[in-house]
């Protein structure tokens, strides 16, 4: 029963939520409003395939803001912009996603080194993207003017944008990655028990690493969708993205403890957090209390991911 309910819960309450806004707000049952909720949902859904790989591993990244920030930064720098005569185009993007995974790789690589929380060191991180950003910034708001990467926010293609469909490429790789490759099947395993692949002569570490890796170059990549949004680049554009990403995961089902879970649920924690805040808006509630209502749920989903394993935690203290 309870495992039926991790599974299947979620997703009815996804279809709870849709339901009882539909009824109560003509407006949330417009086409139009289904195109703006999937539009809305496209960066925190790739940000949260980035967190979903390493919360299976049992850890948690908080380098998101900073590394969004440099990474913003440093694409709105490398296109068409106000700034500098660069005009990289696609490789721009390209090598801000490579900036994002270079500092997932340092996360993971000081996380397993240095044998300490991944929260600590990823906190480090998030304050070196967050510097490097800053001097990236030097005070001035750089303009991106790259037509091509505009287009990404401003196309639309049957009524969605062009992040949408890149955002739902992501989730497909990554969802296809994590039922097929090794480093999918391992990041399971390894929040499910790690000790038993070391046994096993697993390279547990690398793994971790890679999947950090993995993490980075979502945000690189959620950065540059950002700025193409607000058509410049900002320190800020990762804010209140790592608690968004992880509330989403665990709100899906991707345990927080590691070994449950994955892309599709966490896609399914994103669109409930999307739909919510959409539907409260329609109705007519205050944005002041959508943040206590986001936070009374990551309570009560963190409570139903931990409940089932409280005979086993009693056993450890």
């Amino acid at each position: 029963m309870t495992s039926r309910l991790e599974s299947y819960g979620p997703a009815a309450a996804l279809g709870a939520l849709v339901l009882l806004f539909a009824a109560l707000s003509p407006q949330f049952r417009t086409l139009g409003n289904l195109q703006n909720l999937l539009d809305a949902a496209a960066v925190l859904a790739v940000v949260t395939v980035g967190a979903t790989y390493v919360l299976l591993l049992g850890c948690i990244d908080l380098s998101t803001a900073g590394v969004m920030g440099a990474c913003a930064l440093a694409v709105s720098l490398l296109v068409a912009n106000s700034r500098t005569a660069l005009d990289l185009g696609g490789l721009g993007v390209v090598l801000a996603v490579v900036l994002g995974a270079a500092f997932g790789l340092a996360s993971g690589a000081l996380s397993v080194g240095l044998k300490v929380p991944s929260f600590m060191t990823t906190l480090g991180v998030s304050a070196i993207g967050l510097g490097v950003a800053t001097v990236l910034f030097a005070g001035v708001q750089p303009a991106v003017t790259d037509p091509w990467l505009l287009q990404w926010a401003s196309g639309r293609w049957f009524g969605f944008t062009r992040l949408t469909y890149l955002a739902a490429a992501v989730v497909a790789l990554a969802w296809w990655a994590q039922r097929h490759t090794r480093l999918g099947r391992y990041a399971t395993a390894i929040g499910g028990g790690e000790d038993i692949l070391k046994l096993s002569g697993v390279p547990v570490g690398t793994y971790k690493i890679a999947a950090f890796t993995v993490a980075g170059a979502c945000y690189g990549l959620a950065a540059a969708m950002v700025t193409a949004q607000l058509a410049s680049g900002i320190v800020h554009a990762g804010a209140g993205l790592s608690f968004a990403a992880i509330t989403a995961a665990v709100v899906g089902g991707t345990a927080l403890t590691g070994g449950k879970g994955g892309v599709v649920h966490s896609l399914v924690g994103v669109l409930i957090l999307t739909v919510l805040a959409n539907g409260l808006v329609l109705v007519g509630v205050s944005p002041y209390v959508q943040r206590a209502v986001q936070g009374v749920i990551v309570v009560v989903a963190v409570g139903a991911t931990l409940w089932p394993l409280r005979h086993r935690l009693e056993v450890v203290k």
